[in-house]
């Protein structure tokens, strides 16, 4: 089912502005983490814990994210996960102890999961196939837009009113931009694409590329319970979510850790932060609206929508691996450059493999989907910050930055397998053959 265009466009443009704030609200501790080291005596480590508590809290809520989305609809669904995420960001201003810092970023965690598994559903109801990239790109550039704007708003504000100002404010613009999307998203457009016409009409258009099998409709269980059975028998599922796991740690790097890189290796005072690190996350976001590009000319010109995506994929990361480079110190124009290549590269992944999983599975039950695979994203990160931490211990984040180099390639190759599964899985929108052609 697709939208009207007006409506459709509409509610990707505050997605796109609930996406900037998400990141605003989430990058705010890495840009400060010096300063709110120094204030709250944390060292490294525990640093790196309340980054790991975040993650955790974040694997846990992607998935029970993705059923609630599903369940209450996404107009009802978004407003409960922006109002929890943004007075957990206003209360971290108030912490007092690294303790306390961690439970504020654990309540975090839970609230900002939901704005991706809403955001995939509403694209998914919304948006045809071949838009599909582009308008998952568009919204997703939010991440990269408050990514961007975080180093001089955030650095720029603590340095004015101080760092405990920085996430009031952020969070007040969240409940602020809960009343557009209360007053913008339709009554009507709560009621999901669920009827078996609807679900053999979107099979039909996620898969019409002369030359393949007609689609084999899917007859979706009735029930959650039902779908959350099959989801968990299906390898297609798994190879996505072990996807996703191997990959983002690169991006949880470059998000939590490349800050503070700057200033502990690279001798940076706050100032000169927030006055170049923009650069690398202004990178990601032409990622990740190009990447999104890519692979809709590629489904114009007639190549198969999950084909499209997985060669725009197997590009980002050949690209990623020349963060290596990082680990020999060079100057900080080539060491710019080098990062804004591996974050072009991993939102261009990201993007794709998003509009991959899209691409597979109906609109009914695509929130569950993306908080299961959300989830193995986090539990990336999760995992990544404790490795992370130990590595970057003593000062030295070049052994973080040789490892990040191999998780893309790894990557790849485990979405290569989710669409070899996907020829056995009765889940999918596509039919055995067209799962073939599509995995090459």
């Amino acid at each position: 089912m697709s939208g009207t265009g007006k409506t459709k466009w509409v509610l990707l443009a505050l997605l796109f502005f609930s996406t900037v704030i998400n990141y605003l609200d989430r990058q705010a501790l890495s840009i400060l983490a010096t300063t709110i080291q120094a204030d709250l005596k944390m060292t490294d480590l525990e640093y790196a814990r309340v980054v790991q508590v975040f993650l955790f809290a974040y694997a846990a809520a992607y998935v029970m994210a993705g059923r609630v989305t599903d369940w209450l609809g996404a107009r009802v669904a978004l407003l409960l996960f922006v109002g929890w995420w943004s007075l957990a960001n206003i209360a971290t201003g108030f912490v007092r102890s690294a303790v306390e810092l961690g439970a504020a970023r654990f309540a975090l965690g839970l609230g900002e999961p939901g704005n991706y598994t809403v955001g995939t559903k509403v694209v998914s109801e919304q948006f045809p196939a071949p838009q599909r990239g582009l308008a998952l790109g568009l919204y997703t550039a939010g991440a990269m837009i408050g990514a961007t704007l975080a180093p001089p708003l955030i650095g720029g504000i603590a340095l004015t009113y101080g760092w405990r100002s920085a996430f009031w404010i952020t969070g007040v613009a969240g409940l602020l931009w809960m009343l557009a999307w209360w007053w913008a998203y339709p009554r009507k457009a709560q009621v999901p694409a669920a009827t078996p016409q609807a679900e053999a009409a979107a099979a039909a258009e996620a898969s019409a590329t002369p030359g393949l099998e007609t689609p084999v409709p899917v007859a979706p269980p009735t029930s959650m319970k039902g779908v959350w059975g099959r989801l968990a028998r299906d390898r297609t599922v798994w190879a996505l979510v072990a996807s996703r796991a191997v990959a983002d740690p690169v991006w949880y790097f470059y998000l939590f850790w490349f800050p503070k890189y700057l200033g502990d290796a690279r001798g940076m005072s706050l100032a000169m932060i927030a006055s170049v690190a923009w650069i690398v996350y202004v990178a990601a976001d032409i990622g990740s609206v190009g990447g999104g590009l890519i692979s809709g000319r590629l489904v114009k010109r007639g190549m198969h929508p999950v084909r499209a995506r997985l060669t725009t994929m197997m590009g980002a990361a050949c690209l990623a691996p020349v963060g290596l480079f990082v680990a020999m110190h060079p100057p900080i124009p080539l060491l710019l450059a080098l990062a804004c290549v591996v974050t072009f590269a991993h939102l261009t992944y990201q993007i794709n493999l998003t509009t991959m999983t899209v691409d597979l599975f109906p609109s009914r039950y695509i929130a569950s989907v993306a908080g299961l695979v959300g989830c193995g994203s986090a539990l990336g990160g999760m995992v990544s910050a404790q490795v992370v931490g130990h590595l970057v211990a003593d000062g030295n984040f070049d052994r973080a930055f040789v490892l990040m180099a191999f998780l893309h390639p790894i990557a790849v190759l485990l979405a290569w397998t989710a669409l070899k599964q996907a020829r056995r899985s009765k889940m999918t929108l596509i039919g055995p053959q067209a799962a073939a052609v599509a995995a090459g």
